[in-house]
């Protein structure tokens, strides 16, 4: 048997396509459907165009990687086809401004905003807003690397609510944001591409002084 030459190795091993089964990470996906991983590696790593789809072909997520690490816009798209939520990363870290959607209930098209979060390493930072599923805005909240400096909410038919109660809202709304992040986040992570681990380029023996 003769074995590849390692240029070969890498060209196949570059662009990888594998199918893994699903597991329960978004609970809208039934047990048991298939996803397939098109991705890129390089030394051993996910590097480049990343996207899962569905076994029919359907897009559920697309992003890009850099040396192993979430970089660039990652969208993520419900099962039947709508925009769910689309999240900027920087080696890992959110970085820029994070917008969700809400979806009709047969999850085929958006039904308008939901949240626009700006992050600058991995931190809430700025202007915050959010909106009720009927289009009223539901809350504003400005941010200073993380802290929450101020808070305003209102009721879905636009009344607005205490400081203190603006400020219950808004915690416990940043509490289920971050569950949605790390779910849409988890969804990547457990469907990487499986690359070959990086070998080292062999090396020519040393030639022995000539004798004499």
């Amino acid at each position: 048997m003769v074995e590849a030459a390692p240029s070969e190795r890498r060209v196949r091993s570059d662009v990888i396509r594998v199918v893994v089964l699903a597991c329960a990470v978004v609970s809208a996906d039934a047990l048991g459907t298939g996803y397939e991983v098109v991705a890129h590696c390089r030394s051993g790593v996910p590097n480049g165009a990343y996207e899962l789809r569905l076994s029919d072909g359907r897009l559920r997520v697309a992003g890009a990687f850099s040396q192993g690490r979430m970089t660039g816009t990652f969208i993520f798209w419900t099962p039947e086809g709508a925009r769910l939520a689309v999240v900027p990363l920087d080696n890992d870290l959110r970085n820029g401004t994070i917008a969700l959607w809400y979806t009709t209930r047969d999850g085929r098209t958006e039904s308008g905003h939901k949240l626009e979060a700006p992050y600058v390493d991995g931190r809430p930072h700025g202007i915050k807003r959010s909106w009720y599923a009927n289009g009223a805005q539901r809350s504003e909240s400005r941010y200073e690397r993380g802290a929450l400096l101020e808070a305003r909410a209102w009721t879905p038919r636009g009344s607005p609510l205490p400081d203190e109660e603006a400020r219950k809202l808004t915690a416990r709304d940043a509490e289920a944001d971050e569950r949605s992040y790390r779910s849409l986040l988890a969804l990547v992570r457990e469907h990487l591409p499986i690359c070959e681990p990086a070998t080292p380029d062999p090396v020519a023996p040393a030639l022995e002084p000539p004798r004499g």
